[in-house]
């Protein structure tokens, strides 16, 4: 029988993006470049939604703990692959849990946010007259809590799960961050158990939030069509098309990370999805929701003259 290493874990090395050289710097150039737009554009929609009276509502109050973390979330990434494509590799093996461990907690978050902000859109349109007294500040309060809570028990649950391994010297992770599946693979014993809570748990979560989006946009639809005025419709439309556009960012290249067993995955196509929910998809949503919508853009000119 061949006698595996395993020796304790103080270090892992992980191989990044691409190991052609003459990508490294372009790369590095794109990602700073990312990072700082996403820095940007998310701090400034939580200070212009903090300082304008007209954007104190349970939407944006909803759309401003998204942009905590967006903000949180390209944190825990961005820096640690500018190092990466800088040539610096390793990573310690209490870094590399705690970067799986704030991971998961906001990515899990991000799900219980949108699903939240659908049931708010529900509200708002399907029962405008209710709105106020459903959407108070208690109940979003309440959400948004539970949206951070449900992020933190997934993380402990997951994380949990990896402490139990171990890893075999050198342990080398085929990818830019210590992402679970990845992990999972260069790990030296049986990984049935963490494959089951991976599936498990982020499945249910994600298949009930994305069920909660789903049937809210389609009460949501139903309602549009039924409006008769063609400028009520627009406008009903026009609130509703950014957070479904955030939705599709984020649900796509999640899904195919996470939601497949081992067996299916593919470590290129995990590092590009990957690169596109941890640091694209961040930097694209203060775009999406204040491109499209008049009120953010209203507020911004407001702000921008006083």
């Amino acid at each position: 029988m061949a006698v595996k290493n395993y020796t304790m874990v103080t270090e892992f090395i992980l191989l990044g993006l691409t190991d052609q050289l003459d990508l490294q710097v372009p790369l590095f150039v794109l990602f700073l470049v990312i990072y700082v737009l996403t820095l940007a554009g998310n701090m400034g929609m939580i200070i212009l939604i903090r300082i304008s009276p007209q954007l104190h509502t349970p939407m944006y109050f909803f759309l401003s703990n998204l942009s905590v973390v967006d903000l949180c979330y390209s944190s825990i990434f961005a820096p640690r692959l500018l190092m990466n494509l800088a040539q610096y590799k390793t990573i310690s093996y209490a870094g590399c849990i705690t970067q799986h461990c704030l991971f998961v907690v906001f990515v899990t978050t991000e799900g219980f946010l949108l699903a939240a902000m659908a049931y708010d859109r529900y509200v708002a349109i399907c029962n405008p007259l209710l709105y106020t007294a459903v959407m108070t500040k208690s109940v979003c309060i309440h959400l948004v809590s539970g949206s951070y809570l449900g992020g933190l028990l997934n993380s402990l649950t997951q994380t949990s799960g990896l402490l139990t391994l171990s890893f075999c010297v050198p342990s080398i992770i085929n990818h830019f961050f210590c992402d679970t599946p990845a992990m999972l693979q260069v790990a030296c014993s049986d990984t049935h158990i963490n494959e089951l809570l991976l599936v498990i748990f982020s499945g249910v979560i994600a298949l009930s939030t994305l069920l909660i989006i789903i049937i809210s946009y389609l009460c949501i639809l139903t309602t549009i069509i039924k409006i008769r005025s063609s400028e009520s419709r627009y406008k009903a439309f026009s609130t509703c098309a950014s957070h479904l556009t955030a939705v599709t960012l984020f649900y796509g290249p999640v899904s195919l990370s996470h939601l497949q067993p081992s067996s299916m995955y593919s470590q290129e196509q995990e590092k590009v999805s990957a690169v596109f929910y941890t640091l694209v998809v961040p930097m694209l949503n203060p775009l999406i929701y204040s491109l499209r919508n008049k009120e953010v853009k209203d507020a911004l000119k407001k702000a921008i003259n006083c």
